[in-house]
């Protein structure tokens, strides 16, 4: 192996090495002929080889300038195959991608998933669905229900725009190097219709954020921080719970609440 393409600590590479886990992968995807892929993190292009077989067009996005290099040397008959040397934090996925709606997919190193997450989310009204192998830690926060341990702000913001479906479990053994951790496949949808609404998502996230800050506190606690008496705002929640005792719809409640009492004290 050209000592260039050994996985690189500084950028999380973990590359896919499992056959029969990729098979399951591709299974999942069911990638189409006509879809408009985008793969983020290609590495050695283990996945990539098999998603070009069912759709020859391709985008990938690979920040390792090395592996980049490997991988239009090992995809160079593929004219449909494009590899960007870019971080996918800095990508706009709205514009450089068209036709939309794209479906975004990818081993995720595991110092970007949730950022990445968080930007994808950004550009969701072209996305039609994202399939990840995330962290087993991050796939359980993104998928958790109130009243558990990994239910907090990760769960709350990820559900609040996206459906999440938990796809595979995938075991350390099945990459190369190995990791420490387990890890697992998940499909994303964002929600082509939100029910309920907030009608100031920057205001749910902060309002999320604080709550989180301080999770072992009563809601009524961290409320305070946005109006003095907060049993008069919000009667429909039970403030002497905590912040992971209840739901989305919940937060968006409480945020619309607190939309309406800024409104109206301006």
């Amino acid at each position: 192996m050209c000592q260039n393409n050994q996985a690189k600590k500084r950028f999380g590479q973990n590359f896919l090495a499992d056959t029969d886990i990729i098979d399951q992968i591709i299974e999942i995807i069911d990638p189409k002929y006509l879809d408009n892929l985008v793969e983020i993190g290609p590495g050695k292009g283990a996945l990539t080889e098999r998603l070009l077989h069912f759709c020859p067009r391709l985008w990938t996005i690979e920040i390792d300038k090395d592996l980049v290099q490997f991988l239009k040397k090992r995809f160079v008959h593929e004219k449909d195959f494009f590899v960007a040397e870019s971080d996918a934090l800095k990508i706009n996925f709205s514009r450089n991608f068209a036709p939309p709606p794209i479906r975004v997919v990818g081993n995720l190193p595991y110092n970007i998933a949730t950022p990445l997450i968080f930007h994808l989310i950004q550009h969701r009204h072209v996305i039609k669905d994202m399939l990840f192998m995330l962290q087993l830690e991050v796939a359980q926060r993104i998928h958790a229900k109130p009243c558990s341990k990994a239910y907090g702000r990760l769960t709350v913001m990820v559900q609040y725009f996206c459906e999440v479906f938990p796809m595979l479990n995938v075991q350390p053994s099945a990459f190369h190097p190995t990791p420490k951790v387990s890890s697992c496949f998940v499909r994303l949808i964002p929600r082509k219709r939100i029910n309920p609404i907030a009608e100031d998502e920057l205001m749910l996230a902060d309002l999320v954020t604080t709550c989180f800050q301080q999770r072992r506190k009563t809601l009524r606690n961290s409320l305070r921080r946005f109006c003095p008496k907060p049993d008069e705002f919000f009667p429909a929640i039970d403030l002497s719970l905590r912040p992971d005792q209840i739901s989305v719809k919940d937060y968006v409640y409480m945020s619309n609440q607190l939309t309406h009492l800024n409104f109206n004290t301006h």
